[in-house]
């Protein structure tokens, strides 16, 4: 498995109900998505910066969402370039369904 984490500087300072609302209006998209196991949006605490935590089970499935065209869809969006952090993620500790998940 691998985590991606997709971050992005915003223009200007947005609060938490703009980002669930601004959230709410694009997590459809991720629904479904071959290979994505779980995302996650987030929100600085001071509402400058925002992105989404990934989670993926290859390499090979999260470089199919991170194109160019989604890359340009974040820009338009939220204004800035998006940077991404890749890490390997061997151990997922899932207390919502009581599991364990371990690559092999």
């Amino acid at each position: 498995m691998i985590t991606v984490i997709a971050e992005f500087k915003l223009p200007q300072p947005m609060t938490v109900e703009q980002a669930r609302e601004t959230f709410l209006s694009t997590a459809p998209r991720y629904q479904g998505m071959p290979g994505l196991i779980r995302k996650y949006y987030f929100l600085a605490p001071d509402g400058t910066k925002a992105g989404g935590i990934y989670l993926w089970q290859s390499r090979e499935e999260s470089d199919r969402l991170y194109t160019d065209e989604w890359k340009s869809f974040v820009r338009g969006k939220y204004g800035s370039d998006p940077t991404l952090t890749y890490l390997e993620t061997p151990v997922v500790v899932d207390n919502v369904l009581n599991e364990i998940i371990s690559t092999s």
